[in-house]
């Protein structure tokens, strides 16, 4: 179970690393070549490479103004912003049962219909596996080849990774979970001012939620969509400053909790739909469509990630267009 979480955890984050990645003796690795990695030997049409089960979600931010001095991004500004999200989980199978998944997504685009959108994809881990998108490739297929401690033993970096791996617990709620941009960003001021961010989503809330049938496939989308017939469901989103000693372009070092950290404002979850239906189904959660007053950090993998999202989206547009060609069902 705890290689599974490694296998959908990597794959919830970085989706297929989309470089040219040349090995001794081999011809480079192309884009195709990652998201076929995430697509496995059976195609689900029209459905996201990764992250192919969710839901929509829809609702305004909140914002507390707290990060105004940092950004002059208008989501960052004191008032309400409405956003369209996703809640997910990892893998490629849209009928994958959600208790079961051992890792789970929240994506939001706020203001969605402005140039001053912000989107954002989080997940249950905190930190990554690896740096690069050379060896995230490497451990796709220390995956596929069943050679994970081999792979382990050789990337000791991977050590902050398993840690959260072994101590975490899924929550029975989609509601309870913590999600984390696990990359950095930088957030810039109106006077040209940089600083490093990472950012999370906690949950505020002290019901641990109740799972109703625990064999059914749907059984977190079951328990989400009871909770909010009882009102919204909120998230705290929290901003962590990075300070001299940390490093905005390695996702596999955890910030420490003694950062300076600022809520930014509240998420509020106020309606929920299926995603055949849902204004998120179009949607690519692109993590570097950023307003301005934000920038991407020097991350390699946060900027392989962009290229799988737009990848995986040209792949399953195409399939929905046939499907609608010729008839058949899509997502």
């Amino acid at each position: 179970m705890r290689y599974v979480i490694f296998a959908a955890a990597a794959g919830a984050v970085v989706a297929a690393a989309i470089y040219a990645v040349s090995f001794s003796g081999r011809a480079p690795v192309s884009a195709q070549d990652f998201v076929n990695l995430q697509q496995g030997s059976r195609l689900q049409a029209g459905f996201r490479r990764a992250h192919a089960k969710g839901f929509c979600i829809s609702g305004e931010f909140q914002s507390s103004g707290a990060l105004a001095a940092y950004s002059s991004a208008q989501v960052l500004q004191s008032g309400s912003y409405p956003f369209i999200g996703r809640i997910s989980i990892a893998g490629n199978n849209p009928s994958a049962p959600d208790l079961k998944a051992p890792v789970r997504s929240l994506a939001l685009t706020i203001l969605p219909d402005s140039p001053q959108q912000w989107r954002t994809a989080m997940n249950t881990p905190p930190v990554l596996a690896v740096a690069t998108p050379e060896k995230f490739y490497q451990q796709l297929l220390a995956i596929q080849n069943s050679t994970v401690p081999e792979f382990f033993a050789a990337h000791p970096e991977a050590q902050n990774f398993i840690n959260w791996r072994n101590s975490y617990q899924p929550s029975q709620s989609f509601a309870t979970e913590r999600y984390h941009s696990i990359n950095a960003f930088y957030l810039i001021n109106a006077q040209g001012q940089q600083q490093a961010v990472r950012w999370a989503a906690l949950p505020l809330t002290d019901d641990v939620g109740q799972i109703t049938d625990a064999e059914a496939t749907d059984a977190l989308q079951q328990e989400f969509l009871s909770r909010l017939q009882q009102g919204p469901v909120r998230f705290d989103l929290q901003f962590t400053l990075a300070t001299a000693n940390d490093n905005p372009a390695d996702a596999t070092i955890p910030w420490p909790d003694t950062n300076p950290q600022l809520i930014a404002g509240t998420i509020v979850i106020e309606q929920a739909s299926l995603q055949d239906a849902g204004a998120c189904n179009a949607i690519n959660f692109d993590p570097l469509v950023l307003p301005a007053g934000f920038a991407p950090s020097d991350d390699p993998i946060l900027r392989a990630r962009a290229a799988a999202y737009a990848e995986s989206h040209r792949r399953r547009a195409r399939e929905v267009l046939m499907q609608q060609v010729t008839g058949g069902a899509n997502e």
